[in-house]
């Protein structure tokens, strides 16, 4: 099943480091991010898995939860936790999903539904494409996927500065343009017109072009 943005997010129960969870229930009226790995004890994901460790008290801010999957049983999972605070010095407190029999990985299309098979024998070039990052809105909904090779570790800071884009148009009918970050000027949507952008927008805006109205961030 390939997964688009604004599909819902599958839900599922499966095995954390933190108990058993309900994927849906787990979220609450939040945010959420899912982001998988292919294998514990992989080098890349070690370093990823600290700095998401060091991030979380910002995602917490912004009402949003994180969790990390890989294709392995939980208990390997604690072993790899300890690891990771030593070499990154940042505890895992976060769950993560222990998905041994690929059965989220496949419902995420992270590999192919007929694939066969536990995580015992597989390796993390088997799983390669286990990489993605998910963010999912209090609707349940994707809101956006991202899908990174091995060899390339992903960029977190993006993620949060996506989150804030994300939770600022949910509020505002603007667009956040390129390399915008919080406190940046925004784009007034085009379904909103100039009569209505004057109430929305009373301070005014430039206009660059009828359909590119640059105002100030709304707070």
């Amino acid at each position: 099943m390939s997964l688009r943005i604004n599909d819902e997010a599958p839900n599922f129960t499966a095995p954390t480091t933190q108990g058993t969870i309900n994927f849906h229930e787990w979220i609450g009226n939040g945010w959420a991010i899912l982001f998988s790995h292919p294998k514990d004890f992989t080098p890349v994901c070690t370093t990823e898995l600290g700095y998401m460790a060091k991030l979380e008290p910002e995602f917490k801010k912004r009402n949003c939860k994180i969790i990390g999957l890989s294709v392995d049983p939980v208990e390997n999972h604690t072993k790899w936790a300890k690891d990771i605070q030593e070499t990154q010095g940042y505890a895992v407190n976060y769950p993560m999903i222990g998905d041994e029999n690929l059965t989220i990985a496949k419902l995420y299309n992270m590999l192919p539904a007929e694939e066969t098979g536990t995580s015992e024998g597989r390796t993390a070039a088997t799983n390669a494409t286990v990489r993605s990052v998910f963010i999912i809105g209090p609707d349940k909904k994707i809101k956006l996927t991202l899908t990174y090779p091995m060899s390339t570790g992903r960029n977190f800071d993006e993620i949060l500065r996506v989150l804030d884009s994300m939770q600022l148009t949910a509020r505002y009918k603007v667009a956040t343009p390129v390399n915008w970050k919080d406190g940046d000027d925004v784009i007034i949507v085009p379904s909103v017109s100039d009569d209505d952008a004057k109430t929305m927008f009373p301070e005014g805006w430039k206009t660059v072009k009828p359909y590119l109205r640059v105002v100030k961030q709304p707070s």
